[in-house]
């Protein structure tokens, strides 16, 4: 038996970049495929977000002279991109999966709505939520936890890569320690950067736990769904 019945799996459009350093690791994306696909069969009801960070980051664009607003939708387009990839990744070893965005670009995808997206998961059907919120100024987080919200999931975990959170970045400081759980009030006051500060205050007030673990290894999604401690878990 698995530990959740439905999830909302976050993943890092970074990540997806392997060690290319652009773009989509056809290698990363049909490990994420088959572990996705292994948790599928266990009977956990998937639904998945992912960044568009490999190919373009609206803040990053500001930067660049782009408007704000036109950035962040040029990120939403980004989301989009990888959902298409994820979602043939999928197809291609036989698991179905649905694309549903938050804005409208039928035919690229549905457009999202809580119901549509829950009578698919209740099938055993994939749901990958593209365009985040569907909104500028947020960021995907935010959109992961609003839908991990919106189809009441028992739990959003969130793929990285790093194994967990710890006292300070790993890469930086080599005496920090990591939590195998934290409370979302012991997040702010150390002022720790899970996720931005609306996702983690919209999971806080709506009391929806996250895990944060590191997907790049393969097997470890099916370690979280069993219970096997190889992360961080948050919660109230």
């Amino acid at each position: 038996m698995t530990k959740f019945k439905r999830i909302l799996l976050k993943l890092s459009g970074e990540s997806l970049m392997g060690d290319q350093g652009y773009g989509i690791d056809p290698h990363r994306l049909n490990d994420y495929a088959a572990q996705i696909k292994e948790a599928c069969e266990t009977g956990v009801q998937i639904a998945i977000v992912i960044g568009g960070g490999n190919i373009f980051r609206g803040l990053s664009g500001t930067g660049k002279g782009f408007d704000r607003v036109k950035g962040d939708q040029m990120g939403m387009c980004a989301t989009v991109i990888n959902s298409l990839a994820l979602s043939s990744a999928l197809g291609a070893i036989g698991v179905k999966a649905h694309v549903l965005t938050g804005i409208r670009m039928e035919p690229i995808g549905e457009f999202y709505n809580k119901w549509k997206a829950i009578e698919y998961l209740e099938k055993g059907d994939v749901v990958i939520l593209g365009c985040g919120t569907g909104n500028p100024y947020f960021t995907t987080d935010t959109g992961s936890s609003l839908r991990g919200i919106e189809i009441e999931a028992d739990v959003m975990l969130k793929g990285t890569r790093v194994d967990g959170i710890y006292t300070a970045d790993p890469e930086k400081d080599s005496t920090a320690t990591k939590f195998d759980e934290i409370t979302y009030d012991e997040i702010y006051t150390r002022g720790l950067k899970v996720m931005d500060l609306t996702a983690t205050t919209m999971c806080k007030e709506n009391n929806l736990p996250i895990y944060v673990f590191n997907m790049d290894v393969y097997g470890n999604l099916q370690k979280v769904l069993n219970g096997e401690p190889v992360g961080t878990y948050v919660h109230n």
